[in-house]
């Protein structure tokens, strides 16, 4: 264990029974002590990573109902929250891509499509891993592209003028087009990134307000591909460009890569039914609800719909043979689930002791421009993503900004969406997002290659985010 966990081990409770000892920082609001107090040991186990972060997630399970905070049942039932029942859906359905190797199958072909000049094959890479990225983990859609692509790099070593200058150029385009499209694959759905998750089931929890997965869509496909764009461009256009770089055997790497996989099997044509037909009522269940009133069709109970179905529909019926079974849910992200749990739990606490209204007065007391006020907490989200988990920072975070934006007498929504999505632009630092680590980990990337690069990209997001405030997502919500 390193010296920052083993401080923060010991320095998370220190901190946690200093606050609670003090006068009550909140006048009138006797509970936001204990609140805020168990909130300072999560952020210090949370940046330090002292135990798991899903351990940490626990906490408000434990000090809560000790603290008079919230009851066992009310705390309880933000780690069942339909919301995490949404995304356990998405990760069965991602756990079936994976198994029967579809992922991986459609990846090969996206690449195949966009062309062999060297960089349509960036191209390639950047559009299939983000496009896996809005269905399955970055984490996961990362560690299928990089075997392939470092396979497209070992033909440029053993060539015959070796490793040029060009060369590299183009390896560094693919690997940080990989980290950097997965990032931003996962923005486009509600299920793609975790912190999208978050934002939403506190939308639910809290405010009653439901955003939909086509709702979500409309706004995060567009930005998603834009920013994969932008990302494409400022890699070979600008910082890493493969002037007069030619090879034409990457072709023949992708046809080895889809013959090892053979004729798609009847196992992968179930999966990409089952997988269609979710998505299908995903983006439809509005209409079908009006279409069939009183049906109550919700995007959760579609998610567990198509999860069910991949344990319970039968591949064989005589052999008794079915997509998944149960064991195969070992490599399933359940401390995940835990986290968005104690992050809504969190969130409840904050917003039952008094917190976000303290927070709401404040800023509605002040002077302070709403535009400002936006781009200063999109740019300190961005930023604080480098340096610790994106799904706990939004956790802590995001019922802070639901205050503010009630103290600043906006539509809450327009303030937590761009700050959500901040938290998934994390381009600079190996440690921000676990494809930054794996791409890092190939050794085709040094941290001031990928630091140079990250800097201007986080800057354009930036940029984005605070136009996206001002223009688009107040048309769409």
């Amino acid at each position: 264990m390193g010296l920052s966990r083993k401080l923060g081990l010991v320095a998370g409770p220190l901190l946690f029974m200093l606050i609670i000892n003090l006068p009550v920082l909140l006048e009138g609001y006797e509970l936001a002590n204990s609140v805020i107090a168990v909130a300072a040991w999560m952020i210090i186990w949370w940046i330090t990573e002292a135990v798991s972060i899903s351990v940490t997630a626990l906490l408000p399970l434990i000090l809560f109902p000790l603290l008079n905070v919230m009851s066992i049942v009310d705390v309880g039932a933000n780690y069942g929250s339909p919301i995490i029942f949404l995304f356990f859906g998405g990760f069965v359905l991602a756990l079936a891509l994976e198994k029967v190797n579809l992922h991986r199958r459609i990846a090969l072909n996206i690449i195949r499509l966009t062309g062999t000049t060297p960089n349509k094959v960036v191209l390639g890479f950047m559009i299939a891993t983000a496009s896996l990225s809005m269905w399955i983990s970055n984490t996961a859609s990362t560690v299928v592209m990089l075997p392939i692509a470092m396979s497209v790099i070992s033909l440029l070593i053993d060539d015959a003028d070796g490793f040029t200058k060009n060369d590299q150029n183009f390896a560094l385009s693919v690997m940080l087009g990989i980290a950097f499209s997965a990032n931003a694959g996962g923005i486009a759905t509600v299920i793609g990134t975790p912190p999208n998750s978050v934002l939403i089931g506190l939308l639910e929890n809290e405010y009653n307000i439901e955003v939909s997965f086509l709702k979500w869509m409309t706004l995060g496909l567009p930005f998603s591909i834009i920013l994969v764009t932008i990302c494409y461009v400022v890699l070979v256009k600008w910082m890493f460009p493969n002037k007069q770089l030619t090879f034409a055997a990457s072709r023949e790497v992708i046809g080895q890569e889809l013959a090892k996989l053979g004729p798609t099997s009847g196992r992968e044509k179930m999966v990409l039914v089952i997988f269609g037909i979710t998505v299908f009522l995903w983006i439809f269940r509005t209409l079908i609800n009006k279409l069939i009133p009183g049906l109550g069709l919700s995007d959760t109970v579609i998610s567990v719909m198509g999860a069910v179905a991949l344990f319970a529909v039968p591949y064989n019926y005589k052999r008794n043979d079915f997509i998944l079974r149960w064991a195969d849910t070992q490599r399933l992200a359940w401390g995940i689930l835990l986290l968005f749990g104690g992050g809504l739990a969190l969130a409840k606490g904050m917003s039952a002791s008094g917190v976000v209204d303290v927070v709401s007065q404040a800023i509605a007391t002040s002077e302070i421009s709403i535009l400002f006020t936006a781009s200063l907490l999109i740019l300190l989200m961005l930023f604080m993503t480098e340096l610790m988990s994106n799904v706990a920072l939004v956790a802590v975070l995001a019922p802070v900004v639901a205050g503010i934006a009630i103290g600043l007498d906006i539509p809450m929504m327009h303030l937590l969406i761009p700050v959500t999505i901040a938290s998934s632009c994390a381009f600079m630092l190996p440690m921000a997002t676990p494809p930054n680590a794996i791409v890092f980990a190939s050794g085709y990337v040094k941290v001031h290659q990928m630091a140079r690069v990250g800097i201007i990209l986080n800057l354009i997001s930036v940029g984005l985010l605070i136009l996206l405030f001002q223009y688009v997502v107040p048309l769409l919500f």
